[in-house]
């Protein structure tokens, strides 16, 4: 077989990566005629479709498979670009967009301690995509080539990568000062917690049963909950007095310390391990990402 077109290679991705052709002509600069013709000399070349022509478009098992290896060529590239710069700071203009670095961190991570990991990254010109799920779930994007690496729960490595414990993020539980003084005068027990209604993330997240079963020793809970698909947006309802919610402790230390958040459950705070997952690949910048994550974490997450 003949070596993929590195051009047909990120049309494919960004048909994918933007949801349809249209998009990926604006992304790539390029007529949505273009962008078909490329496509379907790829589909050619390795005899199968590689979408399928739905809203938004999708990969076919055959279509990830050449998006894991274009976002693999894309690392290399920044590899290069990195080194370069080190030896001839004037003979490469940097990344192009559309070579995106994708990873993927849960929103609790990013509202924390993980931006400011990535700010020396940033800084350089490397054109990170940061993609945001729950931490359960954050590793299906790697296993499924979407990013080269993960911030997740998920302990044992998985095929083709590499895994760094990063320690605990702790949860606690909060309401606003009035919500519980008056909803709340014992804070969260086994007797109320069914009256009260929790700031949750999505429907994915489960940190609110598992805290409150952890706290009254019950194997099945069922809660009244709102759904804030934001870490910083839940404690902002919370705060406005929608209800009470688990968050990560370093995320509202200081709304604790200035009274306007209450601990309701002091006896409960839950650990959550997080792990970070990479691809196993010789990789300058994966390094890089790498340890600026482990050193942000080790910061942050021991002191909790």
């Amino acid at each position: 077989m003949q070596p993929f077109d590195p051009a047909a290679l990120e049309c494919l991705a960004a048909i994918v990566e933007e949801g349809g052709f249209d998009r990926a002509a604006q992304r790539l600069s390029i007529t949505q005629s273009a962008v078909s013709q490329r496509l379907r000399a790829l589909e050619a070349q390795v005899g199968t479709v590689l979408v399928v022509r739905s809203r938004p478009v999708k990969a076919t098992a055959a279509g990830q498979l050449l998006l894991k290896h274009t976002r693999q060529m894309r690392l290399l590239r920044a590899d290069v670009e990195r080194e370069l710069g080190e030896l001839a700071p004037s003979s490469t203009g940097g990344a192009r967009e559309e070579e995106r670095i994708s990873i993927a961190i849960n929103a609790d991570s990013i509202a924390t301690w993980a931006l400011p990991a990535l700010n020396a990254l940033a800084r350089q010109g490397l054109p990170l995509e940061i993609i945001t799920d729950d931490q359960d779930h954050t590793h299906e994007w790697l296993r499924e080539g979407q990013v080269l690496g993960c911030v997740t729960t998920v302990k044992q490595a998985l095929r083709g990568c590499k895994v760094l414990p990063l320690g605990a993020m702790h949860y606690v539980g909060v309401a606003q000062a009035a919500y519980a003084r008056e909803r709340l005068p014992q804070g969260l027990t086994p007797h109320n917690f069914r009256d009260t209604a929790f700031v949750a993330f999505n429907r994915k997240d489960d940190m609110q049963a598992e805290f409150v079963g952890r706290a009254f020793g019950l194997r099945r809970v069922s809660l009244h909950q709102l759904f804030v698909p934001s870490s910083e947006g839940q404690v902002r309802a919370v705060l406005a007095g929608w209800g009470a919610s688990v968050v990560p402790e370093l995320l509202v230390r200081g709304l604790i310390a200035q009274g306007e958040l209450v601990n309701i459950a002091p006896q409960a705070k839950v650990p959550v391990q997080l792990y970070w997952h990479c691809w196993n690949l010789a990789s300058a910048v994966l390094d890089q990402l790498t340890a600026a994550l482990a050193q942000a974490a080790r910061e942050a997450l021991t002191a909790g």
